[in-house]
């Protein structure tokens, strides 16, 4: 694990040393690069040592005529396995490092390499023999990776950050970025805030020759084509079981200490107890966040007492770490700083915190349960879009009044009312379009009316939804509803939002973090399973619920379902309106020229009264706010006192 950068064109090779200056935090045990003046590339990688701790694994590694040189930023969960076809094939190892699998790979097959790893990771690879600079992203979009398009030639790492070194970097913000980031509270790949970088997608890899990317491409789909498992109910329970116990022995290889998080949910209970199961006797560390007001925590029930549930039933070490709303003040810069992007969510939070505790803790890795959601089922959308069916029955002039009824009646501060407004405000919306704004927090006239004049043009001329739905005509031939959005959160959600925070957060601490329920054969296996088996009306992720009764107690299970998160509307309307007042006044906004400032104090005073649910939409001003400090303008992050 580490941080990776380089470059392909007119590039300083001091400007490496810069980018891991920048990214130093991801790799706090070594550092190296490598610069090739005939083809004006270089690399260089900041070094986080989880497997072969020995200086035979540094990096940049090359092969033994010195042609093929790699930085490598993950974890190649099947690199036994790969090493010893290598080896029968007369390739010879100086180290017990992943690393060096894929260079030998790539020796034998070029890119074509991408299509036997499983696991998680962005690398970066100098041919000399093919004079290409070759870069790839795992599957799902676990490790990120980010280019940089400039006059001089292309860059990449695997921070936003790594960029700012290089003064010839335009600022320039991207509008269309600023309205995804308003609507969706994450922003769709490839945009990013600025115009200039973009995100290499999940599965997709490039070729770069002279500072131009010659090839960009997308190795891996995802399995949603409408095929389905044909076995019995109890066949795939005992599948999915087996599959998830897979996934997590192959996460455990390690040379340093694992530790893994616990909110006390599914998902992350299943994977301590496969945990457990794998290491019997072995002392496990685990880590579970609590709010000092979680009684308010919207209406849903805290995490905390249900993680202790668990680490009692499977006798792990729990680590209880409080936090308060004026811990998130104090840090919301430094979140920010961290993320490299705007993203208007707590959540991030915690993970943080608890990367800093497990680093204090002397442990670098952390098993995550990330990802059981997006494959299974699990959010409140997902149930939504089951009754998706009785919209498509109704007459349009009904779904109308019921959307005008929900939007101007009904009281968004009691919480059930407020989701029951987020399902009736599209009824009258087609089924794709309807899928899509179900990922909305904010509707296309309130966003264009926070916008200033000039940003909100540009902003609106592109659809906001066209990734999306761009993206939903790979998989013509998946005709059900649930694994249409499934895959959006696959595609999208996942490694824009969930992925990019957990990696973010975790390695600011050079902290690993991984996502067992990631795993690429995982993945394949519940793209295939029946849809019934994973959402019905009345439970979401119920095969995986079934496959996890043999390891844990049944009120963990089926408890109600609720979020890694905080009682954030509270928070916007209580605690955090000095921060919001404060760095949204009138002369801030009009002087960043991003927004409409009398429509953005509208917009917190409505959603004080009740009138509006607009807390989401409020914190994303404030975090793009924040960004624009960091990123645009130079601030550090201690500087900003919010």
């Amino acid at each position: 694990m580490c941080g990776i950068a380089g470059f392909s064109g007119n590039f300083s090779p001091d400007l490496l040393s810069e980018m891991l200056d920048a990214i130093a935090h991801r790799g706090p045990d070594d550092r190296g690069s490598f610069f090739q003046p005939d083809m004006q590339a270089g690399i260089a990688q900041a070094r986080l040592a989880i497997i072969d701790l020995t200086e035979n694994a540094h990096q940049p590694m090359s092969n033994e005529d010195d042609s093929i040189h790699i930085v490598f930023n993950g974890e190649i969960y099947n690199f036994p396995e790969l090493g010893k076809q290598l080896i029968e094939k007369r390739h010879v190892f100086k180290s017990s490092s992943d690393t060096e699998v894929l260079l030998h790979l790539y020796e034998d097959e070029g890119p074509k390499m991408l299509s036997h790893l499983n696991g998680v990771f962005a690398f970066a690879i100098i041919d000399q023999r093919g004079r290409r600079l070759f870069l790839a992203r795992d599957q799902l979009g676990v490790k990120p990776l980010y280019l940089a398009f400039t006059q001089a030639g292309v860059m990449f790492c695997s921070e936003i950050k790594g960029f700012l070194p290089y003064s010839r970097l335009s600022r320039e913000i991207d509008p269309a970025a600023v309205n995804q980031h308003l609507a969706f509270i994450w922003c769709p790949g490839p945009r990013t805030m600025f115009k200039q970088v973009k995100k290499l997608g999940p599965g997709e890899a490039c070729l770069i020759v002279d500072g131009k990317i010659v090839e960009q491409w997308q190795y891996y789909r995802l399995p949603y084509d409408g095929n389905r498992l044909k076995a019995s109910h109890d066949e795939i329970r005992q599948m999915v079981a087996g599959q998830v116990e897979t996934a997590v022995k192959r996460q455990l290889i390690s040379d340093v200490p694992v530790g893994a998080f616990l909110s006390g949910g599914l998902d992350s209970s299943a994977i301590v107890a496969m945990m457990r199961k794998l290491q019997p006797k072995k002392q496990i560390r685990c880590y579970s966040i609590g709010f000092s007001d979680e009684a308010d925590n919207e209406g849903c029930p805290p995490d905390l007492p249900y993680a202790e549930k668990v680490a009692k039933h499977l006798n792990v070490d729990l680590c209880k770490i409080e936090i308060s709303p004026q811990q998130l003040i104090e840090r919301l810069a430094e979140l920010i700083w961290f993320l490299d992007e705007p993203q208007a969510d707590p959540a991030p939070v915690n993970a943080m915190f608890i990367a800093e505790q497990a680093r204090r803790d002397g442990i670098k890795v952390l098993l995550s349960g990330a990802g059981g959601d997006d494959i299974f089922t699990g959010y409140r959308r997902h149930l939504a879009i089951k009754a998706d069916r009785a919209w498509n029955l109704m007459p349009l002039q009904l779904r109308k009044w019921l959307k005008n009824l929900a939007v101007t009646r009904l009281d968004v501060r009691n919480s059930n009312l407020r989701r029951l407004v987020k399902v009736l405000q599209y009824a009258d919306l087609d089924p794709e379009q309807r899928l899509i704004n179900y990922y909305k927090w904010s509707s296309d006239e309130l966003r264009q009316s926070l916008l200033s004049e000039s940003h909100a043009s540009l902003a609106f001329c592109e659809n906001t939804e066209r990734a999306l739905l761009n993206a939903l005509q790979e998989i013509k031939d998946e005709p059900s509803p649930i694994n249409q959005m499934l895959f959006l959160d696959s595609r999208f959600f996942l490694p824009d939002h969930n992925l990019n925070y957990t990696d973010k957060t975790c390695m600011r601490y050079g902290v690993e973090a991984r996502v067992p329920l990631l795993d690429v054969d995982l993945v394949k296996l519940a793209g295939q399973i029946p849809t019934g088996m994973k959402q019905t009306f009345s439970h979401g992720k119920l095969i995986f619920k079934q496959a996890m009764e043999n390891y844990l107690p049944h009120e963990v299970i089926y408890r109600p379902k609720t979020h890694f998160g905080s009682p954030l509307r509270r928070w916007v309307r209580n605690e955090l309106q000095p921060a919001i007042t404060g760095m949204l006044s009138r002369s801030n906004i009009e002087s960043r020229g991003l927004f409409n400032y009398p429509t953005v104090a509208k917009l917190i005073e409505d959603d004080c009264c009740g009138r509006i649910d607009g807390s989401y939409v409020i914190l994303s001003i404030l975090c793009i706010e924040i960004w624009c400090r960091l990123f645009i303008d130079g601030v550090s992050y201690q500087q900003i006192k919010i």
